[in-house]
């Protein structure tokens, strides 16, 4: 193992703002050979709390799974003896192993460990002035910059044209949600994020020209293209799930959804309706609240904050409602400690929270997997940024397998008729890459 007896290298190469769209895709290019990869991209998305343009982890020079009894533990331990970089996902289901009274009956359909992250042989970082590459390597970042600058761009070539087949026809969801209210009525809970999706077979899928091409319709703050063997993920996140800074948490939870306009006063009109839509306000203040309580177990008594309540952030074909919570890690707590008491993320799950995992058990037609998981990663100085899993593509290239699921928050005030066509303008964001 030669990363357990070299030094990572480390060189940084000055670039201009302007080449830096050319150098991701060059980059991209490059790592595509690696069976594994984690590539994050913030899009130039403003925002106080962001730290890098984008990441690049290729190639593993180890990597950790969910061995061992304590939740989280292989990492803590591996960083605690090598700190350094490390990448990777958490799976929706990881949280059968956080709550042994939890089960997942549906069957994989990806095959995607629960927990995996890997130290990456290589890691590349475009600063957020875009000014910077840099390039920490067990092999000579010389040799790893030349390689990535001298990449070959593919052609883009047309995507092919996708029927989705729905896991949930609309009559069906419509009755689901009208269940789901039953529930929160009889006091069973209060909010429950409730997914549907669609799934397709199709034959070798370029799943990098998939995603290029979702990230240029849809650019997100927590876009990430990820590969494990043959599980491809092509997401455009809007949403982070929690950050690690020093002793700080941070956790930006998003309820409340509204269509962009064409036309620039009725899109304006649409993002302040979205602002003042008391359900909307409703369900947003529910997840910040359960939000908090995560936070306050690992967190000093008093720190935890409401840093931002019903903030309005515009994407491509939304409009979404984004709260920010924050608090001070207890120096007797790690990285490892504020992942077990959050995940799975509230505004995936709902409250109370063990509960509304249950229902989604038994309500949603398929397991969610890496759908409403997180990949991100951590520092060798231990922060961490991680997202939250949606607007996502998933492609199994063994068994040509490629869906998506998306949904939102089902509270007692949910008109069934309307939360379909929020899922499905979730769903058009994804579909329409494949039309053709």
């Amino acid at each position: 193992m030669r990363a357990n007896t070299l030094e990572r290298k480390k060189a940084t190469y000055k670039i201009l703002p302007a080449d830096a769209g050319l150098l991701k895709q060059r980059m991209l290019s490059w790592a595509n050979r690696f069976s594994i990869l984690l590539f994050l991209d913030s899009n130039s998305y403003a925002s106080p709390y962001g730290g890098y343009e984008c990441l690049l982890a290729a190639g593993a020079a180890r990597v950790m799974d969910n061995a061992g009894d304590e939740p989280f533990g292989s990492l803590l331990q591996e960083h605690r003896e090598r700190p350094d970089w490390m990448f990777g996902h958490i799976c929706y289901d990881y949280k059968n192993t956080l709550e042994p009274g939890l089960r997942s009956h549906h069957e994989k359909r990806h095959g995607w460990q629960e927990l995996q992250f890997f130290v990456p042989q290589t890691v590349c970082t475009i600063s957020r002035d875009l000014s910077l590459l840099t390039i920490e390597s067990f092999d000579e970042p010389g040799a790893v910059y030349n390689s990535i600058v001298e990449a070959t761009l593919p052609d883009a070539a047309p995507l092919p044209t996708v029927q989705f087949t729905p896991f949930m026809e609309r009559e069906q969801y419509l009755a689901t949600v009208d269940k789901l209210r039953t529930h929160i009525k009889d006091g069973d809970c209060y909010e429950i994020n409730f997914c549907s999706g669609g799934e397709a077979r199709v034959d070798e899928l370029d799943t990098l020209a998939t995603f290029n091409r979702l990230n240029a319709l849809s650019p997100a703050p927590f876009a990430a293209y990820y590969r494990q063997g043959n599980n491809y993920m092509m997401s455009a996140s809007p949403e982070r799930y929690i950050k690690k800074e020093g002793n700080k948490l941070i956790c930006q939870p998003i309820k409340g959804t509204a269509r962009r306009q064409a036309d620039a006063t009725q899109d304006e009109t649409a993002r302040t309706a979205l602002q003042n839509d008391v359900k909307e306000r409703a369900e947003n203040v529910m997840i910040v609240d359960l939000v908090r309580n995560d936070l306050a177990r690992s967190c000093e008594v008093g720190s935890v904050q409401v840093d931002e309540l019903f903030g309005i952030y515009s994407f491509p074909q939304v409009h979404q409602m984004i709260s920010t919570v924050s608090g001070r890690l207890r120096h007797d707590q790690t990285f490892a400690d504020a992942l077990r008491t959050t995940f799975p993320m509230g505004s995936m799950t709902g409250a109370p929270k063990y509960k509304v995992m249950q229902l989604t058990e038994a309500y949603e037609p398929v397991r969610r997997e890496l759908f409403s998981g997180t990949v991100g990663y951590i520092s060798p100085n231990g922060d961490m940024d991680l997202n939250v899993i949606i607007r996502s593509l998933f492609y199994n290239a063994a068994d040509s397998y490629l869906s998506y699921s998306t949904g939102g928050a089902i509270t007692y005030d949910s008109v069934p008729e309307k939360e379909w066509d929020e899922m499905r303008l979730k769903a058009w964001a994804l579909e329409r890459i494949f039309a053709g």
